[in-house]
């Protein structure tokens, strides 16, 4: 039986946040697997900031999505066809597969998961790409020592709620920013963060002049925008600011604006440092093994956000994102999850 594809395609460029029009749906046949390729049937969707990124014509780390093209997003799946020899039927895959029912891979960039490890959500979150960017901006790029402070923005999504925890097992002293009470509870009396301050309500700069008041040593900023200028002028000497995103700038329709107080950083003789997680691939299994083991121990604790919805679904649940309703990793389950085979985590 020829099997059909309800695929999410781009449209148009989106300017601003993403509407109705900027988007295609489509049933397509899907093709015939050759030698060294399989089939997937996507399960699970991760739903990131970076996606708005994508569909924008501008230099990058990667190349944008392209009109008509299925929009790119990492997804968790089952194989139900190979023609592959390290892939078999069965198999739980963490890749790539965009917002679509059924991908087909060649294998490049996708791995078998344990779902003893974690459920697909977690596998999309503190054991895929956010727990691997919060790893390695944290460790490799912020290069916490114990005792410093540590300032994360953005603290109640997939990247700074896993990245504060990282810091408090490096014995600092880690202070989170996110919008809400709930959330600024939920970082302080379950995750174990030393302080939450919520940018809706209070005064950031006030706050961290109270709460930090030798400075803050490492600033992970998922952010931009406002948060990032009130953090640099509370800079510690020699700190080091983590460029991990700036969602606060994402949906700009007048052009990203850089950080007014950026001189504070020759002040402090500080540095700013972007990175981007791709360029870390060769270690992902070495990271991967701690995060599980920080889980494993209950030293690490994640939240999943999932939503039961279908493909069509799917620029409604990215728009919650944008306004800022889930905490920890936001994830679409698909049908395809709820049936015999799978189950929502």
């Amino acid at each position: 039986m020829q099997l059909t594809n309800r695929q999410c395609r781009l449209a148009a460029r989106p300017e601003g946040l993403p509407k109705p029009s900027d988007w295609d749906f489509v049933d397509a046949a899907v093709a015939a697997i050759a030698d060294g390729e399989f089939l997937v049937r996507v399960e699970y969707l991760s739903i990131d900031a970076a996606m708005r990124g994508w569909m924008t014509p501008v230099r990058s780390y990667i190349p944008p999505v392209e009109i008509g093209d299925v929009m790119r997003a990492a997804a968790m799946g089952r194989v139900i066809q190979s023609r592959h020899l390290d892939f078999q039927v069965g198999d739980y895959v963490n890749g790539a597969f965009g917002v679509q029912e059924y991908a087909v891979s060649d294998g490049e960039g996708v791995r078998v998961v344990d779902l003893a490890l974690g459920s697909p959500a977690t596998h999309l979150g503190v054991l895929g790409l956010s727990g691997l960017t919060a790893y390695f901006g944290i460790l490799d790029v912020g290069k916490p020592q114990p005792g410093q402070t540590v300032v994360v923005s953005g603290a109640a999504g997939s990247v700074g709620s896993i990245a504060g925890q990282i810091a408090r097992l490096q014995e600092c002293r880690t202070i989170g920013i996110a919008g809400g009470p709930a959330k600024c509870d939920w970082l302080v009396k379950e995750l174990g963060f030393d302080a939450a301050i919520d940018y809706k309500s209070q005064n950031v700069r006030r706050q961290l002049r109270e709460l930090a008041p030798q400075g803050v040593d490492v600033f992970l900023d998922n952010v931009g925008g406002d948060v990032l200028d009130d953090v640099l002028v509370r800079l510690a000497p020699h700190a080091r600011v983590v460029i991990s995103g700036a969602i606060s700038q994402y949906n700009t329709t007048e052009g990203m604006r850089g950080p007014a107080n950026y001189m504070q950083l020759l002040v402090s003789r500080a540095s700013m440092t972007g990175f981007v997680i791709f360029d870390y691939a060769k270690r992902y299994r070495e990271a991967l093994t701690q995060l599980a083991g920080w889980l494993d121990s209950g030293a690490l604790h994640a939240r999943e956000d999932v939503v039961e919805a279908d493909i069509d679904d799917f620029p409604d649940v990215l728009l919650s994102l944008f306004r800022g309703a889930n905490t920890g990793k936001l994830a679409m389950a698909l049908p395809a999850a709820l049936g015999n085979e799978g189950a929502v985590a």
